[in-house]
Formats: structure tokens, sequence, C-alpha cells
């Protein structure tokens, strides 16, 4: 098989790595009343899955290294499935919580591995780096989709059965279809960009201030907005199929901003494309906090993509600037900081939902953290804005 079909392979493994995590948040709907339980104590039995999602990232990428990242790719699929199986078998809320913190253990092994396998080798990684997340924020419309059309129609069970089915299924083909990799591939790959040690730190700074407000934003956002559909768009729908609709929508057409950011990356310097995309989120996501039905749904459009696009110029940073052979460690260093800031999204958006009765404070506070991210791009140093080709001739 070409690189093409590897290639085919990692996009959908990120698509079916946001699907399965983000079923829970849409069949919740569904799900809270089975239980007899409301929705923030329900949402909070899927906060060891999100700390998994990001404590399991670095020791997936150690053993990506040290091991296999073709081996930890076929865990990957299987293991992922399997998990949101025995979510959709649950007959408790533990057995619940449980169930998700397996599915957001198995998919911590994604991104330090996936998207290192992808970007080894390559000197232009944007547009790379736009299509995989595009894919990725296809699997969390699907998620929307899937798990509001399946817990309607089917019961909220199969919402996790079918998709995790599907996922190993996936696993099954990719150990079959996809040979394991030339390891040679990382001694062709092209050198990172020499810095100063001023210069480094200043780059490291920025990312861990855009990875953590990132992680949160991102991560609360996607959580919240089933709910908030919910409660704010009564106007235009009145089911989970419905709300689950409405948020793929958004999604869909918010996931084009990857790909737009991505050939931007190629193409320029990082610093304006960083500048630029951090700038829309604060406005939008004030906005957002006081609007309801049609205005809430083109606010959300405009909040999501410049809350995707962020996510390409984080992994295109460590992608120029990093050695191949420590690439899988440190992507997963930047996806345990994501991540476990992310799971900090989970209680935060169950506190201000139950404390507020709403979400307004919420998107306040979410304000706050992306003017963070905009002053953090403004802080990217002049030194680590050229382009690779320029870096590789200075070097």
């Amino acid at each position: 098989m070409k690189r093409s079909a590897t290639e085919h392979f990692l996009n959908l493994g990120h698509a079916f790595d946001h699907l399965l995590m983000l079923i829970f948040p849409t069949v919740i709907l569904v799900m809270a009343p089975a239980f007899g339980m409301a929705y923030g104590e329900m949402l909070q039995l899927s906060l060891g899955g999100f700390i998994a999602f990001g404590a399991g990232s670095l020791p997936a990428g150690w053993l990506a290294d040290r091991w296999s990242r073709w081996g930890m790719m076929v865990v990957f699929f299987v293991g992922i499935g399997l998990a949101t199986m025995l979510v959709g078998l649950a007959q408790s809320p533990w057995q619940v919580a449980v169930g998700l913190t397996l599915v957001g253990l198995f998919a911590a092994i994604y991104h330090p591995v996936g998207i290192a396998m992808l970007v080894a080798g390559r000197d232009k990684v944007g547009t790379t780096l736009g299509v995989n997340g595009v894919w990725g924020n296809l699997g969390v419309a699907a998620a929307a989709l899937s798990a509001g059309a399946l817990g309607d129609f089917l019961g909220w069970r199969w919402a996790f059965v079918i998709p995790g089915a599907a996922a190993v299924a996936a696993g099954i083909a990719f150990a079959w279809l996809v040979p394991k990799p030339d390891r040679d591939l990382k001694r062709r790959s092209a050198p990172p960009a020499k810095l100063t040690r001023e210069v480094f730190l200043r780059v490291f700074a920025v990312l861990v201030v855009a990875t953590v407000c990132g992680g949160v934003i991102f991560n609360a956002t996607t959580i919240a907005m089933p709910k908030v559909f919910d409660e704010r768009l009564s106007a235009l729908t009145n089911s989970a199929f419905g709300v689950g609709l409405l948020v793929s929508l958004v999604y869909v057409l918010a996931a084009m901003a990857q790909l737009i950011v991505g050939r931007l990356i190629d193409q320029h310097a990082l610093r304006p494309v960083f500048v630029g995309i951090s700038a829309l989120q604060a406005p939008f996501l004030l906005l957002a906090a006081g609007l309801s039905d049609w205005a809430m749904l083109l606010a959300a459009i405009g909040m999501m993509f410049a809350v995707f696009g962020q996510i390409p110029i984080n992994d295109a940073i460590i992608a120029k600037y990093t050695v191949e052979e420590w690439r899988a460690r440190v992507y997963a260093l930047r996806y345990v900081v994501s991540f476990v800031a992310s799971a900090c999204a989970v209680p935060l958006v169950a506190f201000m939902h139950g404390a507020f009765g709403g979400f307004n404070q919420l998107y306040l506070v979410l304000a706050g953290l992306a003017a963070l991210t905009f002053l953090g791009a403004m802080s990217f140093p002049a030194a680590a804005m050229a382009r690779p080709t320029a870096a590789k001739a200075a070097a």
C-alpha cells in the first residue's frame, strides 16, 4: 500500500478518536433521565475519561517511539472500539464511568502516535495537518449526529455499540492493509529549525499557554454545545436528533478552518496566522454568551471556526521545531498538557450550569482564556517566524 493509504487510515483514526470521545455529551440528553440523574451529575461520570485522555498520552508516545507506532495504532483502533461498546452495555452509573475512562485511555494513543506518523519525513506539514484536522472535526460532528439519531430511534446503548464496532473493524482493516512503515523514514526527515535558548523558551511558553487555554476552550465548547442548543434553540428543534443535527452542522462548517489554516501555515510565517486566528476567539465567545435561536447558531459557527482553526497551529510548531526521533514523545507531552487542561472543562461546565442555570457565565470565562491565547500569539518570537526553508538556509 502507498503512503497515501496510510494517511487515509490515520485521518479515519482522528475521526474515530473524537467521535467516540464525544458521543456521551449528546447521548446524555437521553441517558440522564434513564438513570434518574441530573445533567451536571451525569456529566461528571465522563471526568475519568478526559483525565485518562491526557494522562495516557505520555506512555503512548513513549511506547510508540520505543516499540512501534504502527502497533500502537492497531491497539488504538481495537481498544477504543471495544471500550466504547462496553459503555453501551453498562447497567449502572459506575459502570458507565469505568467504560468512559477506558475510552479515554485508548483515545489517548491517537494524537501523539498518529500525528507523529502523519508528519514524519515532511518539510511542509500545514496542509497535511489541516486535512487531518478536518477529519477530526468531522468525527466531532458525527458524534453529535449519530448519538442524537441512534439515541432517539434505537436507544442510547446503540449509540455506543454501533460506532464502537465500526472502530474495531477499522482496526482490523488497518492491521491487514497498512504495512509497518519504513524505519529509515526518521533519518530522511528534515532537521528542525535552529533556535537560541531565549527564543526556544519563548516558543515553549507560548505553546504551553495556547495548549492549556485551547484545551479548556475546545473541550468546554464541544461538551456544552448539545445542552446549549437544547436550551437555547427551542424555536428550531425539540429532540435529541434535532440538537445533534444542528451541532453537526456547526462542526462541519467550522471544520473548514483547519484546512484553511493549514494551507496558510505552508505559505506564510506562523506568527501572523497564529495572531489572526486567535484574535477571532474571544469576540465570538462573548457573542455566544447572550444569544439564542438563529443568532446563537450563527455565533456558534464563528466561535467553533476560530476554536478549530487553532489546533493545526499548535501541532505545526512542534513539527517544525523538534527532531523526528523525539517527536511522538514531544507530541505526547503537548497532549498531556492539553487533555489534562481539557479535563478541567468537565467540572467547569457542570458547575457553571448548576450554579447559574445556564451557560452565559461559562462563555465569559472562556472568552478570558481566549484573550490569554491572543496575548501569547502576540508574544510569539520573531526568530520562530521564519519559514522552514529559510530556517534551514540560516542554519
